[in-house]
């Protein structure tokens, strides 16, 4: 089973949206295999808290206007650092470009089917910047 087409364009509407706001290393995952919860992920960085939450401010709106939804549930907003949309099917990660190699959730997912991006028209594969475990982990 996979990401419902439904979930897919939430994805692909927030990825406009975030690239809109000059988001960088958008990635989305189809975590539907690995996760009952939820259908995919997208995430993005930023370099400033400021540019973080701007970028999530039109996420919002964007996803609300096409939509009309909000999210369930809103998690990190004041800090700036890493702020977390949870849409049910789908979960949105914004965060800090240095919050972002930190917590490498591409490695921790990085099994999971890469949904493709209308910002690139290919899959976000360039995961470039986030270091590599051992095998031996």
């Amino acid at each position: 089973m996979s990401a419902h087409e439904h979930s897919i364009d939430l994805v692909q509407t927030a990825a406009l949206a975030a690239a809109e706001k000059q988001a960088e290393n958008l990635v989305a995952l189809d975590v539907s295999e690995r996760l009952g919860v939820t259908d995919a992920f997208l995430i993005a960085s930023a370099a400033s808290e400021r540019q973080v939450n701007s970028i999530v401010d039109e996420i919002e709106d964007k996803l609300a206007e096409k939509f009309e939804i909000r999210p369930v549930r809103r998690e990190g907003r004041g800090q700036g650092r890493w702020v977390l949309l949870d849409y049910a099917d789908v979960v949105i990660h914004v965060q800090h470009n240095e919050d972002r190699v930190f917590y490498a959730l591409e490695r921790l997912w990085g099994d999971c089917p890469v949904i493709e991006l209308p910002t690139t028209g290919e899959p976000a594969t360039d995961m470039s910047h986030v270091e590599t475990l051992p095998d031996s982990l």
